[in-house]
């Protein structure tokens, strides 16, 4: 871990969806009922706003508006951790953006290097240190997703800026696999934690690599506690059985972000989470046989997805 912070993110860590009203206006009530559902359920953190946020989507102002929106919602919880993702590709904006979060009481900043036009290396490192540096000592992660974003960068180069800004301390790794890079990580000095994105699809490769968390959506985050909390049980082969029945529908659904931010929202729309499964368009539309698979998963994973009304959410 750098430096002698302690991890940012630790377990199941989902990405908030951010639900619209039919006529794809913001819905701020079926917001507040999703963040409430994953404090009920035991979540220990949150992230907003990801690409499973939609946040490509979303207004300056409305991004700002539901980052204040949670982080008053979960301001009493004890213990719990707020974290706000920069995905702003100008460094003034990023940093900006970054010290506005966590004047408002954010406990965490992820950043999500710019990657429109194909910034060099040297120019997407300058940009991670400048956002760090303005909101030292708070806890920064650094998301490296290059199957979504081309950005390309290696352990030591990450090691490099960690040892001048001891805040960065973890990465979200969310390359295709992750594992190699994890390990990388971890070798380095400082060795880096490691939280892995991505749907978790390879989800036990990176826990047996050392990886402290996992960043999931948030419509089906049960079966992700249920994996985590076996694997630190000692129950190995649970964990795992349970992550092989989940694998057939993450990859389908992690065929592009579009899709899984559907089928995630169909999801909590049918579990009554939120109130529509409405994606701002131009979006991706489920077929009836993508419909048909969902009815599938959620008959199959009866026993952890329970629907909201034989769930405790508070008002």
């Amino acid at each position: 871990m750098s430096g002698t912070l302690r991890p940012a993110v630790f377990g199941v860590c989902p990405v908030l969806e951010t639900p619209f009203t039919e006529d794809e206006e913001v819905d701020y009530a079926s917001f507040g009922r999703l963040i409430d559902h994953l404090v009920s359920v035991g979540v220990p953190s949150v992230m907003y706003p990801g690409f499973s946020s939609e946040y490509y989507k979303l207004s300056d102002s409305e991004r700002t508006s539901l980052t204040t929106f949670l982080i008053d919602r979960v301001k009493g919880v004890q213990g719990f951790t707020t974290v706000i993702s920069v995905p702003d590709h100008a460094t003034h904006l990023a940093v900006r953006r970054a010290v506005e979060a966590v004047t408002a009481g954010a406990s965490v900043i992820n950043v999500l290097p710019p990657h429109q036009l194909a910034p060099s290396g040297g120019a997407i490192c300058d940009h991670v240190r400048a956002v760090a540096s303005a909101i030292a000592p708070v806890p920064v992660i650094l998301q490296y997703a290059p199957a979504l974003t081309g950005t390309s960068l290696d352990a030591a180069v990450i090691a490099r800026i960690a040892r001048d800004l001891p805040n960065l301390v973890q990465v979200k790794v969310e390359s295709v696999p992750p594992g190699a890079f994890i390990t990388a990580l971890a070798a380095q000095s400082p060795a880096l934690d490691s939280v892995v994105g991505y749907a978790g699809v390879q989800l036990i490769d990176a826990i047996r690599r050392g990886a402290v968390g996992v960043q999931p959506g948030s419509s089906f985050v049960e079966i992700y506690l249920d994996i985590w909390s076996a694997w630190q049980g000692g129950r190995e082969k649970e964990a795992i059985d349970l992550h092989r029945r989940l694998l057939p529908y993450i990859s389908y659904w992690m065929q592009s972000v579009e899709l899984i931010i559907a089928a995630e929202k169909r999801i909590s729309r049918l579990r009554g989470l939120i109130d529509t499964e409405r994606c701002r368009a131009p979006e991706r539309r489920l077929d009836s046989e993508e419909e048909a698979m969902i009815d599938r998963f959620l008959s199959e994973f009866e026993q952890q997805l329970l629907p909201i009304d034989k769930l405790e959410i508070r008002p």
